[in-house]
């Protein structure tokens, strides 16, 4: 299996997820998905398709101190910008202490405590990923909706331009006052003389 080097820590999500891309990067075979029904949260606003579930051995470590555990991964096909989302069915089952301040993840291996970290410029390059593409999906259903407004505002092509009909309580008055032409327009009754 392939090393997952890019995975969101979530322990507010009750899903581990999995993204379509990654399992086809990692060469797993798409037999082994089962059906599931879809879920909200991941996507701002929608709910998101899941492709199918999946059972995936997950190992943390190295070949001397290791912990290795199934896990149950929800399979989305929309765009990623992390490998992995790691819920908590995750820190449940490998009984992770995490430290957020100091970005270290820490667990009981075979010879002890294994310590996972990264750097805070990675955190910071993945997060601005990750709000790039937040902001983008909700600028495309922003302007979806802008859409949907303007489409229902836009008036009718086949009802002609000239078929003005005045609004109640409308008066007429003259436009130049030293014009002998008589141009008028028309304007609401109870408005000032100002």
């Amino acid at each position: 299996m392939k090393q997952l080097t890019k995975v969101l820590m979530d322990g507010g999500t009750d899903l581990n997820i999995m993204y379509a891309e990654t399992l086809d990067a990692m060469g797993v075979d798409r037999a082994r998905i089962w059906p599931r029904a879809p879920f909200h949260g991941i996507v701002p606003g929608k709910q998101a398709m899941l492709l199918r579930q999946i059972d995936l051995p997950v190992t943390f470590g190295g070949p001397s101190d290791y912990r290795m555990e199934t896990l149950t991964f929800e399979v989305v096909g929309f765009h990623r910008t992390y490998h992995a989302i790691l819920g908590r069915p995750f820190y449940a089952k490998f009984r992770v202490i995490t430290n957020y301040t100091y970005l270290k993840l820490k667990m009981l291996g075979l010879g002890g405590v294994i310590t996972i970290d990264t750097s805070f410029q990675r955190a910071y390059e993945c997060e601005v990923k990750y709000c790039d593409h937040a902001a983008t999906i909700v600028a495309f259903t922003e302007l979806a909706a802008l859409r949907q407004e303007v489409a229902e505002e836009t008036p009718d092509p086949k009802q002609s331009t000239r078929s003005f009909k005045p609004v109640e309580g409308s008066k007429e008055v003259l436009i130049d006052l030293g014009s002998t032409e008589g141009k008028m327009v028309r304007i609401g009754a109870m408005l000032s003389s100002k």
